[in-house]
């Protein structure tokens, strides 16, 4: 018979798989990628480390697809108001050394 402890973290484990996970918001997309601003828009070379922290974080949190297609159209709308440098936008990724599901570019089909 399961002691009183190893109940209650039984059912803390059950309450931590089965909860629904909160979903992404643009707030939480430009959050990450707010330290990239400056890089994308006029920037060279390896882009700076906070950079890379919060676009790292942002491809850890984007899980589901919806979660993919919100990230995706809130970069895609925020380049379409901020001039970037395309080239860097889209190559931010693997200079990061991260894999993101979708292009960072103001042209990408985020339904996709």
């Amino acid at each position: 018979m399961p002691s009183f402890t190893q109940a209650l973290l039984f059912l803390a484990v059950l309450a931590a798989v089965v909860a629904p996970s909160r979903a992404i918001t643009c707030s939480d997309v430009m959050k990450d990628l707010r330290p990239c601003i400056n890089y994308l828009k006029s920037g060279s070379g390896t882009p700076p480390s906070p950079c890379c922290t919060g676009a790292s974080s942002l491809a850890s949190a984007a899980t589901t697809t919806a979660d993919k297609q919100t990230a995706c159209n809130c970069i895609k709308n925020a380049a379409k108001s901020i001039t970037i440098k395309p080239e860097l936008a889209k190559a931010l990724p693997g200079n990061c050394g991260i894999s993101m599901p979708f292009q960072i570019s103001p042209n990408v089909d985020c339904s996709k």
